[in-house]
C-alpha cells in the first residue's frame, strides 16, 4: 500500500495499532452513541475501525486520486456508517460500514475523475468501476475461442455482462477514453494561435436584447404603479401586506387590525386584483391600437 508522505504513513500506522473489538464491545459502544449520543464511544468506534477505511481507500488508488484524500472520504463513509449503525439487527459493524465506506471513496473517485460529471446512478457507478473489467474478461474469452470481436459487439456484451443499456456503455466508454483539455490552449492547428475558447459561442444576451427587455420591465413596471393607483388606501395595504412583504400576512391578521371579517379582507383584496386587471387590459388595448 502506497502513501502520498510521512504524515500518511503515519496514520496508517497508527489506525493499525488500534484495538480489535468483540461483538460485545461494538454492541455496547454502538448503543452508547445512538441513545446516549456518547462522543467518546463513537470515537472508539471509528479509531477501532479505520483500519478498515484505510483499506478500502487504497483499492481505489488506481483511479489517480491522492491517497490522503480518498482517506478523507473513506473516513466519512466510516462516520456516516457509525451514526446509522443499528447494533438491533445483529450485524456486525465492519460488515454494515463496508457499504458506506465504499459508496463515499466512489463517489469522490467520480467526482474528481473529470471537470464533466462522469454520472450518479446505480448503473453508471457500475460501468465506472468495473467495464475496465469486463472488457478484459470478455476479450480474453474471445480469444480463447478463437474469435475476434468489433467495437459494437464488445459493447453489446459489455452492456449484456453488466445489466444496462448499449448507450450508457457507448458513453462511459468516450468519458474513460476522454482527456480534459484547458480552454487556453491554444489550437495546434491555427497558426495565429488562436485559443479554443475564442471558439465558445458568448450565450449572454446581446446588447439590442438587453435594451428591449430593460424597456420592457421599465414600462410593465409604471404600468403596475398606475395600476395600483387605482385602488384606495385601504386596497393598497391589503396587496402590501398581502403580496408584497417577503412574509405575508394572513387573512385573519389583517382582519384583527382593520376591524374586519377575514372573509371581508378576502373580499377586498380579490376586488383591488380585478381593478388591477382591467387597468392592465386597458393598457394592452392601448398598445394593440399603437402598433395597428
Amino acid at each position: 500500500m502506497a502513501f502520498d508522505g510521512p504524515s500518511d504513513r503515519e496514520f496508517s500506522r497508527k489506525a493499525m495499532k488500534a484495538e480489535l473489538l468483540d461483538a460485545e464491545t461494538e454492541r455496547e459502544l454502538a448503543y452508547a452513541w445512538r441513545d446516549r449520543r456518547d462522543e467518546a464511544a463513537l470515537h472508539r468506534l471509528i479509531t477501532a475501525y479505520m483500519r478498515l477505511a484505510i483499506s478500502m481507500a487504497a483499492k481505489f488508488r488506481r483511479y489517480g486520486a491522492p491517497m490522503n484524500e480518498l482517506i478523507q472520504e473513506a473516513s466519512l463513509g466510516l462516520m456516516k456508517a457509525a451514526d446509522k449503525f443499528d447494533p438491533d439487527r445483529g450485524v456486525r459493524f465492519s460488515t454494515y460500514a463496508v457499504w458506506w465506506i465504499k459508496a463515499s471513496v466512489q463517489d469522490y473517485v467520480m467526482r474528481n475523475w473529470s471537470m464533466v460529471r462522469t454520472g450518479s446512478t446505480s448503473s453508471q457507478k457500475s460501468l465506472f468501476f468495473n467495464m475496465r473489467r469486463v472488457q478484459a474478461k470478455i476479450e480474453r474469452e474471445a480469444l480463447a475461442r478463437g474469435e475476434t470481436l468489433d467495437g459494437h459487439q464488445l459493447r453489446e456484451m459489455i452492456a449484456h455482462e453488466v445489466g444496462v443499456p448499449l448507450h450508457d456503455v457507448e458513453m462511459m466508454e468516450g468519458r474513460l477514453a476522454g482527456i480534459d483539455y484547458s480552454l487556453d490552449a491554444t489550437q495546434s492547428t491555427d497558426e495565429d494561435g488562436r485559443a479554443w475558447i475564442d471558439l465558445l459561442e458568448d450565450d449572454a444576451p446581446q446588447a439590442a436584447q438587453t435594451v428591449a427587455r430593460d424597456h420592457d420591465s421599465a414600462q410593465l413596471r409604471d404600468w403596475l404603479i398606475d395600476a395600483i393607483c387605482t385602488l384606495n388606501p385601504r386596497e393598497r395595504f391589503i396587496l402590501r401586506e398581502r403580496k408584497l412583504r417577503e412574509d405575508p400576512r394572513t387573512l385573519e391578521s389583517l382582519g384583527q387590525e382593520l376591524n374586519l371579517s377575514k372573509e371581508r379582507v378576502r373580499q377586498l383584496e380579490a376586488a383591488a386584483f380585478v381593478k388591477m386587471r382591467k387597468a392592465l387590459e386597458s393598457r394592452s388595448r392601448e398598445v394593440q391600437q399603437l402598433l395597428a
